[in-house]
């Protein structure tokens, strides 16, 4: 397949992720099937796909796009929780359920069954390698990672991960897409975690262990990491974007798999997912909040 047979998307996951893959890939004009385990979970994506904080409006308000464009947007997403619809006629799949690989291939098995012959499967997972990840499927040459970043409407670059059976052909479709979706794809070979996520683990984790040895709170070591190295969000700001528990999730894989002591989960992270403290609850369905909710508040 090429990428001028692309007409239909399929996004799997309709939380921060998929809401926001879905708005990129209709604003491009493809036609979106986004599907979730419940009508409500749909509702709500579509409703912060429209309003929410990366949203239409938002683009609207910043003189990005017209007003008359959103229901045009809005149009091209269909969303449903029957998988026999939402296989129906989808080019591609970019996945994005929980950061959790059995969660993951259970939900490939049933695509491998359902979707046409045609189709090419990719996920966003930010750290399962997709060689595991394919063995879920018969079309393994048909199988890549196609990583975004949060917020996806926002963030330009798209790590495509090549499994060990991954075909040219393939790849060469997932770049071009990501080109044709306004972002800027870079490829890199399977591993836990690849690129991106490893770095970013160590980063957060030693930022976490260094507000548990007292050197500095958490307000300072945000504003300290805006300050010194420029970056729009600082650690715990970006944990309570992305989720807690996906943190944790993504660090006890890459531990697992690589035994490197950078990405052992610190027990004050796990402790906070335990107690239900995913993230901000704007973004992290489920949450009852995130750091600073945590030690800004009673809780110590």
């Amino acid at each position: 397949m090429k990428v001028e047979d692309v007409k239909v998307i399929g996004i799997v996951g309709a939380g921060i992720m998929g809401r926001g893959i879905a708005q990129t890939c209709a604003q491009a004009g493809y036609t979106v099937h986004l599907i979730d385990v419940k009508e409500e979970l749909l509702e709500k994506a579509l409703k912060l796909i429209k309003e929410g904080p990366f949203g239409l409006a938002t683009l609207v308000e910043k003189g990005r796009l017209r007003e008359e464009q959103i229901e045009e947007i809005m149009r091209k997403i269909e969303t449903t929780t029957d998988y026999n619809i939402f296989c129906k006629d989808v080019d591609i799949i970019i996945e994005a359920v929980p950061e959790d690989a059995e969660l993951k291939k259970k939900v490939f098995k049933i695509l491998d069954e359902k979707c046409p012959e045609k189709t090419v499967f990719t996920s966003n997972t930010s750290g399962i390698m997709i060689t595991e990840l394919a063995t879920a499927v018969k079309r393994k040459e048909k199988f890549a990672g196609m990583h975004w970043f949060n917020p996806a409407p926002v963030m330009p670059l798209i790590e495509v991960v090549r499994g060990s059976l991954t075909s040219e052909e393939t790849l060469k479709l997932v770049i071009d897409l990501s080109r044709r979706l306004g972002k800027t794809p870079i490829e890199v070979k399977d591993g836990p975690g690849f690129y991106t996520t490893r770095f970013i683990a160590a980063y957060l984790f030693e930022a976490i262990r260094i507000f548990e040895e007292g050197i500095a709170d958490i307000q300072s070591i945000d504003e300290m990491t805006k300050l010194a190295f420029r970056h729009p969000m600082g650690p715990f700001e970006l944990m309570d974007l992305i989720g807690l528990d996906t943190a944790l999730h993504i660090g006890e894989y890459i531990y697992g798999l690589t035994g490197e002591p950078q990405y052992k989960p610190p027990l004050t992270l796990r402790r906070l997912v335990l107690s239900g403290y995913l993230g901000d609850p704007k973004y992290k369905v489920g949450s009852v909040g995130g750091w600073r909710t945590y030690y800004g508040g009673s809780q110590r």
